[in-house]
């Protein structure tokens, strides 16, 4: 949909550094006329990931990504196919043939550290020169800081390897999550006591430091094609890793939600990770299994029981 009010960049996450690029672009009541459809455009797959060959995980797959820009009232989400000929355009070509001609931009925002064109050579600044030509406005949006620490996709894996949950959702502004549809496990957590919901989540989503997470989840549905999370959250504890203790094949993440008995198969789940609980281990017995799951799962209340779901 054209003509368009574009933000600029990869927003892998849509964390609060992200959210300063877009917000200038967005419809607010006090702006006197309707401004154009609010576009952000990305790329696909990731220039890092064409350059290096190698596939990069994602904080925020496609699905997750469309919902988040929703939620801030994005309108369309325009990803651009970043393949040799895009890689090769010079700023110049950039803005006339994608900005200009392809999405006929009226306004654009970036931020401070935004390069495009070939070899990166376009900055930001050189992007306001090349648009006034046209008469295009650009905002260069400065550099999100939290505690003089700049907010970046790349700070928020490192603090998720980490397990440092609550640093990793500081930076995004909202919690973790993991989105998923509920598929047949192997039912060990029922036999157990404990029935879990196994999560089939997409290969290219980032996962955090494997282990035991107070969690917050909320059953999902697609309302016109977007993935839209329901009112009512539910507290409950997931594992991610193999399950050593029985023997699993196959990395696994399973939530068991407290006071829940519904069915959930084929139904979508978003997982809301709050805080870590500990790593994965292999115990002796099932029932020292058994006995750690109930402690996780006291952990797991305490921890929730002070955190309302956001």
């Amino acid at each position: 949909m054209t003509p368009t009010a574009v933000a600029l960049g990869n927003f892998d996450g849509i964390h609060q550094g992200h959210r300063r690029v877009i917000q200038p672009i967005l419809k607010s009541p006090d702006r006197p006329n309707p401004p154009p459809y609010t576009t952000v455009v990305t790329f696909h797959p990731h220039p890092q990931e064409f350059f290096t060959g190698q596939p990069r995980s994602l904080l925020t797959p496609l699905e997750e990504k469309v919902a988040q820009l929703q939620i801030l009232g994005v309108d369309q989400l325009v990803m651009l196919p970043f393949d040799r000929e895009l890689a090769s355009l010079t700023p110049e070509h950039f803005v006339a043939e994608i900005l200009v001609k392809g999405l006929q931009a009226k306004q654009i925002s970036v931020g401070q550290d935004f390069c495009f064109g070939r070899h990166r050579t376009g900055t930001a600044q050189d992007l306001c020169t090349i648009a006034a030509e046209y008469g295009i406005d650009v905002t260069i949006a400065p550099l999100k800081l939290l505690d003089g620490h700049r907010i970046s996709s790349s700070a928020i894996r490192a603090a998720l390897q980490q397990g440092d949950i609550q640093q990793a959702n500081y930076l995004l502004g909202r919690p973790y999550s993991l989105v998923g549809e509920v598929v047949q496990g192997q039912q060990v957590g029922r036999k157990l006591g404990f029935p879990t919901a196994n999560l089939r989540f997409p290969p290219e989503k980032f996962l955090p430091r494997l282990g035991v997470y107070a969690v917050w989840a909320n059953l999902c549905d697609r309302v016109n094609g977007v993935l839209t999370e329901s009112s009512s959250a539910i507290p409950g504890v997931m594992n991610l890793g193999y399950r050593p203790t029985v023997d699993g094949h196959g990395l696994v993440a399973e939530v068991h939600l407290f006071d829940w008995s519904a069915d959930l198969y084929g139904k979508t789940l978003s997982v809301h990770f709050i805080q870590f609980v500990r790593p994965e281990q292999k115990f002796a017995a099932l029932d020292e299994l058994k006995a750690q799951i109930q402690s996780d799962c006291l952990v797991a209340q305490a921890v929730l029981s002070n955190f309302n779901h956001l």
